[in-house]
């Protein structure tokens, strides 16, 4: 006869709460997930429709031409904010507005709220840099110049430039701008070699 959940042990009950919160914790972050990727493909859709493919070609040539591209930047931050990853660019960007700072009385706050936000050791969105570095960027706040960040930047740069961007190249994120080779979209005679339509995206290494 079913004694109903009073007839159960307590160390039951207690592991089908466990499970129940943990199967609660997983939708959660699914729909998170979910979200997220959502968002990154309106990003990427937003950009579709402003950029050329001459000029998507371009960005599989250096990540300075991505990034100095703002439909680019724009696709590449919608690719790290996928991977969770976006404070390496979200710094780069604040690094290049700072250095655009016209007003001196400007530069000490910002210098601080970029410190705060990506050098810090407490930093919500700190930026993965070697302890050198780290130092002489917390002893240039102190007193903040335009170039106060420069080295901090350049080795940010470098690290996208070995890791994420080869990624996204890789990623769906730049295939779909990419498209298929005109041979694919224009029925040409059988006789036409798959050479004569080179891929738009180069192996990375």
């Amino acid at each position: 006869m079913c004694k109903g959940l009073a007839g159960l042990p307590v160390s039951c009950l207690r592991s089908a709460r466990g499970v129940k919160h943990r199967l609660g914790c997983l939708l959660q972050k699914s729909h998170s997930c979910e979200q997220r990727a959502a968002h990154s493909k309106k990003d990427q859709g937003a950009v579709c429709q402003r950029v050329s493919q001459e000029e998507v070609k371009k960005w599989a040539e250096s990540l300075e031409n991505l990034i100095s591209h703002e439909c680019g930047l724009a696709a590449f931050k919608a690719f790290l904010k996928s991977e969770y990853s976006e404070e390496n660019i979200d710094f780069w960007v604040s690094c290049e507005e700072f250095k655009k700072i016209k007003s001196p009385s400007k530069l000490s706050p910002k210098a601080q709220k970029i410190y705060n936000e990506f050098i810090s050791v407490q930093a919500a969105k700190e930026v993965n840099l070697d302890s050198c570095t780290r130092e002489q960027t917390s002893r240039n706040v102190l007193a903040p110049t335009l170039t106060c960040f420069d080295e901090a930047q350049k080795k940010i740069f470098h690290l996208m430039e070995k890791d994420s961007y080869r990624r996204f190249l890789k990623s769906h994120f730049y295939l779909d701008l990419a498209g298929p080779s005109s041979c694919g979209l224009e029925k040409q005679s059988a006789a036409k070699s798959p050479a004569d339509c080179p891929s738009l995206v180069p192996q990375c290494a």
